[in-house]
């Protein structure tokens, strides 16, 4: 409690000599995210902290970043950019930043050092993957299943979606080729340092859409991540593929019969863009947001309340137990080391360069 109130003042005074008067900053912020438990950890762990402090602000949040891309494409060639702060994977903060739509920063300039002086590009590190990009979590994807529709053998590695005899029923999986493709080649025998390789070539994609094709028809598409813990939740699905925070609330939360599948968990990051064209205030407003929200602790904070990684090395050492359920969190996190056996790490600039191509590709398939 000392520690985080050392850092709460600390943090203070850094935005009280920041050098934009609160008066020029604006009283209002839109922040974009994905809904549910992982937003619900932002509002916990830096909106209302951020709000008690400056309560002339109000902040109103908008569960559209599954669609940030498209949506900030069109506010852009509109001319009216409505939003404030997005939060966006890694790959797609690539696209907005070589499209121009998402704003180049000084991580030195915009982000809190952390609290032994370390400066915030260093203590950041490789999580910083863009010019744009403002981590703030490692996530993965990876498959719950039903603990009671999978019989006397549960799954153990992540090929179990595509064996239909074994497992029988209904899968879930999400509505893009990400994630989807590079399961299909692993389990259709492409090893796994060669699956980017593979997926660049049109006979790569066609084989993966091959191997998707084997389970088609017992698939329900997602596009939101409450879906598939719905699915589970409901019995609908015997298994499918969401975020592992997701899962882990449906487990641990809400105590559903829902087992969690790591094999092959698909690395991440998640993080902040600030969209380009902001008025003067709204942009001075954000960046105050941002140095407060991507600190040490507000990073650690975010752990209480859901199972993803903080992106910054110094917070790693607050991460502690969750908020209502007491339990240690580190056991739940992407990066524990049993959890971490197999896992494939997500390549971001394959994806920031083939996405559009195989996207086109991937709904062609899907419309067939």
């Amino acid at each position: 409690m000392k520690l985080t109130k050392t850092l709460m003042a600390s943090t203070a005074l850094t935005v009280a000599a920041g050098a934009v008067a609160a008066q020029d900053m604006a009283d209002s912020m839109t922040l974009v995210s994905w809904g549910g438990a992982y937003q619900a950890s932002q509002d916990n762990a830096y909106a209302k902290p951020y709000a008690e402090m400056h309560p002339e602000v109000s902040i109103a949040w908008d569960e559209s970043s599954n669609e940030a891309v498209a949506k900030l494409r069109a506010m852009n060639e509109a001319g009216n950019i409505t939003w404030d702060l997005v939060d966006v994977v890694a790959a797609d903060a690539m696209r907005l930043c070589d499209e121009g739509l998402a704003m180049e920063y000084d991580p030195d300039d915009l982000l809190a050092e952390a609290p032994d002086g370390t400066s915030a590009e260093d203590d950041f590190g490789d999580m910083i993957v863009s010019d744009c990009f403002i981590p703030q979590i490692v996530y993965s994807t990876t498959v719950g299943y039903r603990t009671d529709l999978v019989g006397d053998t549960a799954p153990t590695d992540i090929c179990a979606i595509f064996d239909l005899e074994a497992y029988p029923g209904k899968r879930s999986l999400e509505k893009r080729p990400i994630n989807n493709m590079e399961w299909a080649l692993y389990c259709d025998g492409v090893a796994k340092d060669e699956i980017y390789d593979v997926l660049e070539t049109p006979e790569g994609q066609d084989q993966a859409l091959a191997k998707l094709d084997t389970i088609k028809d017992n698939v329900v598409w997602w596009s939101a991540g409450a879906d598939t813990p719905q699915l589970l939740a409901d019995g609908e699905v015997v298994m499918g593929s969401t975020y592992n925070g997701r899962l882990f609330s449906v487990i641990e939360e809400q105590d559903q019969p829902v087992g969690m599948l790591w094999d092959m968990q698909v690395f991440d990051l998640d993080g902040w863009i600030i969209p380009t064209g902001l008025p003067e205030d709204r942009l001075a407003r954000v960046k105050d947001f941002v140095k407060f929200a991507t600190d040490t602790q507000r990073l650690a904070d975010q752990a209480k309340y859901i199972s993803y990684g903080p992106a910054r090395q110094s917070s790693a050492p607050l991460v502690g137990q969750h908020e209502e359920l007491g339990i240690d969190m580190a056991p739940h996190m992407p990066t524990d080391p049993e959890n971490a056996a197999n896992t494939l790490l997500y390549n971001y600039e394959f994806w920031a360069d083939y996405r559009d191509d195989i996207d086109a590709k991937f709904q062609a398939w899907l419309a067939q």
